[in-house]
């Protein structure tokens, strides 16, 4: 019987098609290879690193939701008595004043004008809107609108001639107050504790540009939590 040796790599006819991959690779695949080999591993970002930057971003998201959307107001004197007691704290909103005016029985947060005071430059007015500032912020009720006359006779307060009802006041104002027209783009303002607060009747009326928000929320105490 003749027997028939097992095929081995001396046997194989090297002509014969192979079904295995050919091993050789091209230039570019064996320099890709050799790039990812031998290039280092990442780093790890350091923990303090990523807590700075964390800070940062936080800061300047709040710069710019007190700037744009709100802010907390804390009331120090007692010209907005009885409806705002001192200590109260308030959220001042801002976002309705992008798209409509301050309306006569709003409670408003500005920047009062002052007598001489130079106009601000771009620079002041971009650090004012940011909050940056060392002027002293108000808090008014508005009484009088845009081309309004506004006079005050016998302690009540008259609109273009016409007596304005007012439940909120402390008390009647003792003084009388000649009648002033408001100009465009201005409003008469005035505290509730008429006989107790520094508005309109002492440093006259205020631009629309001084407003910085409405009273949108009183958060303490929180017994009298709501609105204002």
């Amino acid at each position: 019987m003749k027997h028939n040796p097992e095929p081995n790599e001396s046997n194989i006819d090297p002509a014969a098609p192979s079904d295995l991959p050919d091993p050789e690779f091209s230039a570019e695949q064996l320099a890709a290879a050799k790039a990812v080999v031998s290039s280092p591993p990442a780093k790890k970002r350091s923990k303090s690193l990523e807590l700075i930057e964390t800070i940062i971003v936080a800061v300047l998201l709040a710069v710019v939701i007190r700037a744009v959307v709100a802010e907390a107001r804390f009331i120090p004197s007692g010209s907005m008595l009885p409806t705002l007691q001192i200590g109260d704290r308030l959220i001042v909103e801002k976002v309705s004043y992008y798209f409509t005016n301050p309306d006569r029985g709003e409670i408003v947060v500005f920047y009062p004008p002052q007598a001489g005071q130079p106009e601000l430059d771009a620079w002041q007015r971009v650090m004012r809107w940011l909050g940056f500032t060392t002027e002293a912020a108000y808090i008014k009720r508005v009484v009088g609108l845009p081309g309004e006359t506004v006079m005050v006779s016998n302690g009540v307060v008259y609109i273009n001639d016409k007596p304005l009802n007012e439940s909120y006041i402390k008390a009647p104002p003792y003084s009388d107050m000649a009648p002033i027209t408001v100009p465009s783009e201005s409003y008469f303002m005035m505290g509730d504790n008429r006989n107790n607060s520094r508005d309109s009747r002492v440093w006259g009326t205020l631009p629309r540009k001084n407003v910085i928000g409405r009273t949108f929320l009183r958060f303490w105490p929180l017994t009298a939590i709501g609105s204002p």
